[in-house]
């Protein structure tokens, strides 16, 4: 209980932060255009899913018949219940549900009641969605993923007043947690761009350089787009053959190097290879024009050239991840056009080169809504990060926003440090050029598979010419790069190809240390002629596919195993040392790089 002096402290605290999170809310108002969203035009789909109903009422009908029926046991379950007499659910949470893992949930006939209603309404409306013919695949997915959304967001678990969780803790504290939710949620929406970027960790428990992108190293080369990063060695002899790491731009490359004992990079290193890698710029406005032949340009084919000045090696090993792939393989069908053979060999980690089908992310795609992306790159000159990061996370809602909704907000605990969530909120822009370019001819045309669809520094590509060894390595529970979409990339190429299956998703099936002994992989030495097929006549391993990729590496000859050579040292050959990795492009953040173009700006 409350004496009235410590109530009275607690209402006017509450109302403070209240007043302080309407403000932060009225400020946002305005500040964006709604018809710039990527989730703004979906009027359309949920026009033809009520056409369809329309035309087949029954649909409806017979679930809400169902949903009526099991209304009606659950309601006499709950009698059963409360008397005192033990009763099997209706309805369950799906095992990988961890929204409804607190005891009360089934053990209070209350809440389990309050449970089981949800989960039937859920299950309702899923499967009257899942049961409506005549949509086309694009609006089918567009439905699906917005009634998911809606769905998920009225989960009891998101309200303090129906989660047994937050009304324990809102006792124990006296309300002091939700104040603290106040609280995170007002510094969240500060840092926060079209959407609500909730905290995933302590930020402050991680610096890059000391504890998060570790390995040593040294930025040796530098432009616009990229700072290149060559790591110390660790053995006294190296491949011949220098090994260059094209990472994605979207958030930074340390991914690759969280700790030592995850870090792809330092593995590569201690295997004996020179390793260098990119180390994308978090673009401002000031880089509006940066097109993604810029990043063609100035990225791996610069990298390319300042290797051979670091080295002396004319010759380069690709490993590529994500849309780092994707770049890869058009600077590797614009190196075949010119009949430039520096790269060796090419691998591409969690890569679509076909984007028929690109999975969940297809749900933002289609030309309305890539018209209100155009119109916001055209405003802004760049696409922020942060809003990006938000729609990504909403691809798995449950996990990676209700979860941290709950515990920042209701709860009022702060979050965990955890250097993976470090890196997935460390955002980066995408500058306007670029990332128009980039949707509307891999996404939405799907041009880079067509030979010529693409043209990159006034030369028509084809992936096809590409007679590169190649490496493909995609993860089974990938929503980002559908392996199966990866797949059709793979039988693009002419030259010989390996396709490799991981267990696990687009990071960790990837990040996955051979120590750890996780999630296995599948190979398969015929690439057959579709992706089951493959999959049928494939061998699973367990433990990771990194040793697998070193032995591809070495025994094909791509790294020259038979030719070692005395270790290379950063700054020994003709490219002087710049500053230390990661280097300031990976430590600039989003809200300074904003800064630093207002103040040009202003100069």
């Amino acid at each position: 209980m409350y004496d009235p002096a410590e109530l009275a402290d607690f209402i006017s605290n509450a109302n403070s932060q209240y007043q302080k999170l309407i403000e932060q809310l009225m400020s946002r108002q305005g500040m964006s255009d709604p018809s710039l969203s990527i989730l703004f035009d979906v009027s359309e789909s949920f026009q033809k899913m009520s056409e369809q109903l329309a035309i087949n009422p029954m649909v409806i009908y017979e679930e809400q018949m169902n949903l009526w029926k099991s209304q009606i046991q659950l309601w006499q379950n709950t009698a059963r219940q409360m008397m005192g007499e033990a009763v099997d659910p209706i309805v369950e949470p799906a095992k990988d549900d961890r929204r409804f893992n607190d005891s009360e949930w089934a053990e209070n006939a209350l809440f389990d009641f309050i449970k089981q209603s949800y989960l039937l309404f859920a299950r309702s409306i899923f499967n009257t969605v899942h049961n409506i013919e005549g949509l086309s695949p694009h609006a089918s997915q567009t439905i699906d993923f917005h009634t998911r959304q809606f769905v998920n967001a009225m989960s009891p678990s998101n309200f303090v007043a129906t989660n047994p969780e937050v009304i324990r803790r809102t006792f124990e504290t006296k309300g002091r947690n939700l104040i603290q939710g106040m609280e995170q949620l007002i510094e969240d929406l500060k840092s926060s761009r079209d959407g609500l970027n909730v905290a995933m960790t302590d930020r402050s428990a991680f610096k890059p350089g000391e504890n998060v992108a570790s390995t040593p190293g040294e930025v040796v080369y530098q432009n616009d787009l990229m700072q290149l990063i060559q790591y110390k060695p660790s053995t006294e002899k190296v491949f011949k053959t220098p090994l260059l790491i094209v990472p994605p731009w979207i958030n930074k490359y340390y991914i690759l190097d969280l700790r030592s004992s995850n870090s792809l990079v330092k593995w590569l290193v201690d295997q004996g290879h020179t390793v260098f890698i990119i180390s994308w710029v978090n673009p401002g406005p000031s880089l509006r024009d940066k097109s993604f032949e810029n990043y063609m340009l100035e990225g791996p084919l610069e990298a390319i050239d300042a290797i051979e000045q670091a080295t002396g090696e004319k010759e380069v090993n690709v490993i590529s991840y994500c849309i780092g792939g994707t770049l890869t393989a058009s600077t590797l069908a614009y190196m075949a056009a010119k009949n430039d053979k520096r790269v060796k060999s090419a691998t591409y980690m969690a890569t679509l080169q076909d984007f028929t089908d690109p999975g969940e992310i297809g749900v933002f795609i289609n030309e309305a809504t890539l018209a209100g992306i155009e119109r916001q790159l055209d405003r802004d000159g760049y696409l922020d990060g942060r809003a990006m990061a938000f729609s990504f996370n909403l691809l798995r809602e449950n996990d990676l926003f209700w979860s941290f909704f709950i515990n920042n907000y209701l709860k009022g605990e702060r979050p965990a440090a955890f250097d993976l969530l470090y890196w997935n909120t460390d955002s980066t822009n995408m500058p306007a050029a670029m990332h128009k370019f980039y949707l509307r001819n891999m996404y939405l045309e799907n041009n880079l598979v067509k030979p010529g669809g693409i043209t990159l520094n006034e030369t028509p590509i084809d992936l096809s010419k590409i007679k590169t060894p190649v490496y493909f390595v995609s993860t089974i529970q990938d929503h980002i790069a559908k392996w199966t979409s990866t797949y059709k990339g793979a039988q693009i190429h002419s030259g010989p190809v390996k396709f490799v299956l991981s267990g696990s998703g687009h990071i960790a099936g990837i990040v996955n240390p051979p120590t750890k002994e996780k999630y296995g992989y599948w190979t398969n030495d015929k690439l057959a002629d579709t992706p089951d097929a493959w999959f049928a006549g494939a061998e699973k391993h367990p433990g990771s596919w990194w040793p697998n990729w070193q032995e591809w590496s070495t025994s094909n000859k791509y790294a020259d195993p038979k030719t070692m050579v005395a270790a290379r040292e950063p700054g020994a050959g003709k490219l002087n040392v710049i500053e230390a990795a990661p280097g300031s492009y990976a430590t600039m953040r989003i809200v300074d790089v904003l800064k630093a173009d207002a103040a040009t700006n202003a100069d």
